[in-house]
């Protein structure tokens, strides 16, 4: 039963981030990259406010896949670099925390490129 609830809770999370998208989406006239850099700034405010912790340990890869997971973890390696580092750490601290996550991404996005033909997206 407790295996269940914590299924439940990762999907309730998770949805909720992916329901706040699409509202974002459909309701107003945010373009997606505006709406990608909203959720990466989320997870900033959420960890620098020690909030992503509280809803980690309910949701866990609800709230962590996600991109709000991708931005508390440049926050916790920022404020992690500035206490070890001093204020150079503001700078460092977050690309160190995800420098294998921004790797993998420009290495997928170029395999990828390479298999798939680029085109624009009609608009009509």
């Amino acid at each position: 039963m407790e295996m269940f609830l914590t299924y439940l809770y990762v999907f309730l999370i998770g949805g909720f981030v992916c329901f706040l998208g699409q509202i974002l989406v459909i309701k107003t006239n945010m373009t997606t990259s505006r709406i990608l850099v909203s959720f990466v700034l989320l997870g900033v405010v959420l960890e620098a406010t020690t909030a992503y912790q509280y809803i980690y340990d309910v949701g866990k890869a609800g709230i962590s896949v996600p991109i709000v997971g991708f931005g508390a973890s440049l926050a916790r390696g920022a404020i992690n670099a500035v206490k070890t580092k001093g204020i150079l750490g503001v700078f460092t601290g977050g690309l160190e925390a995800t420098a294998g996550g921004i790797a993998a991404a420009v290495i997928f996005a170029f395999i990828f490129a390479l298999i798939f033909k680029a085109r624009t997206k009609n608009t009509k």
